[in-house]
């Protein structure tokens, strides 16, 4: 959302808490409900005791995670598609000890390191939600120096090719994970660039469409490529949020391939966060914006330019309502008020057949953040009962 629109909702979220404190009453705990349309990010460990038996009782049904390009590969692979390849193109010099002859023997001795650094925790992830029949999505984003000119890593790679290798050799490595997002939040330049701003509701000049060609192309890329791997394998497109540097609207609008075609996917991923209670009933959001209340309206959208004919479902990867002064959002309820507003959004995802599922992106508050289902100390909040209890 645009920072105006953000100052709005602290000037009228926190009053209204505070009125709906006093009167709301939330539902007595109840058991969980499973529902494979309920997600949840992580971590899966806390304090040493794996966070397991808290997911089963919420019910959720999909386990949602990142992989970072740029740390699984810090330098180009010799065979980027495949997991257990060895050997990097330009390998870091090492610093050798002893004689120049046995330095030689002992480097024919040993093997080439492995090209990938796969982390052993998802490897654990994995096996435990399978343990508990829970799906895996992971997101695949940010980009290694040696793939984006030697920039951040939010700049994109240079190839759209290169990105493919690396979802080819992630599809391979995790063979039981078949839910794959591509990028999340590509529509901000805090976590996509090139992206040029660009006022909303207005025709994009060809700079300003620069950006999300190039994540087309990157989409368009990734999902041939796990296909190819596994033909059961879903891609998760798009990946928007609330606002943006360019809104929601104008980044689906402008998702096109250099023929003029819009790139292949099976879901669309967007974070409806918004200041307001879910109403599929409320108007518009301004200014291009898209919240929980207009996911009826973004659903007709993608249909219409994404679709060719289909129904898109809807992923969507990331919600939360903050319940205290955070750094995430400039605004907040109390935790009474923000169990009735995630209550409304389950009524909504139930209301609307087309979302595939809901993820919360805390289990537990973090400080400075404090969108999660239980305080920072464990204690569960309203809103982990209403969670637990719901079935979308």
């Amino acid at each position: 959302m645009t920072a105006r629109r953000w100052r709005v909702a602290v000037r009228w979220a926190i009053p209204i808490s505070l009125l709906v404190s006093a009167s709301l009453l939330t539902a007595p705990a109840a058991s969980a409900r499973f529902s494979p349309r309920k997600a949840i990010w992580g971590p899966d460990v806390r304090n040493g005791q794996s966070l397991w038996p808290t997911y089963h009782r919420l019910g959720i049904g999909i386990y949602e995670t990142a992989l970072d390009w740029s740390v699984v590969a810090p330098e180009r692979p010799l065979h980027p598609d495949d997991p257990n390849g060895r050997g990097v193109v330009a390998p870091r010099p090492r610093h050798a000890h002893g004689p120049p002859g046995r330095r030689a023997a002992d480097h024919r001795r040993r093997p080439a390191p492995l090209a990938y650094d796969w982390p052993r925790s998802l490897t654990r992830t994995i096996a435990r939600a399978k343990r508990y029949h829970v799906q895996i999505a992971i997101e695949l984003w940010r980009a290694p120096r040696w793939a984006n000119g030697h920039r951040s890593t939010k700049w994109a790679p240079r190839h759209a090719s290169d990105f493919a290798a690396f979802a080819t050799a992630a599809a391979r490595r995790y063979p039981s994970v078949h839910l794959w997002m591509i990028w999340g939040e590509p529509n901000r330049r805090g976590d996509f660039m090139p992206l040029m701003a660009a006022k909303p509701g207005t025709r994009l000049t060809a700079q300003q469409a620069r950006g999300p060609h190039i994540y087309a192309g990157l989409l368009a890329a990734a999902y041939h490529a796990l296909k190819r791997v596994n033909r059961r394998n879903l891609v998760i497109g798009g990946m928007t949020f609330t606002g943006g540097t360019i809104d929601t609207e104008q980044w689906i609008e402008n998702l096109k391939l250099p023929d003029g075609q819009t790139p292949p996917l099976d879901m669309y991923g967007h974070n409806p966060f918004g200041y307001r209670r879910p109403d599929l009933s409320d108007p518009p959001s301004p200014d291009g914006e898209v919240d929980f209340s207009d996911l009826g309206r973004l659903s007709t959208l993608v249909d219409r330019v994404l679709g060719h004919g289909r129904k898109v479902p809807l992923f969507l990867s990331e919600y939360t309502i903050p319940t205290h002064r955070n750094s995430e959002f400039p605004y907040w309820v109390d935790p009474q008020l923000q169990a009735s507003w995630l209550s409304s959004a389950l009524q909504v995802v139930h209301e609307l057949p087309q979302v595939y599922a809901l993820g919360w992106i805390h289990l537990f508050d973090q400080p400075p953040i404090y969108g999660g289902l239980e305080y920072a100390d464990g204690r569960p909040k309203p809103a982990f009962d209403v969670f637990a209890a719901g079935h979308p």
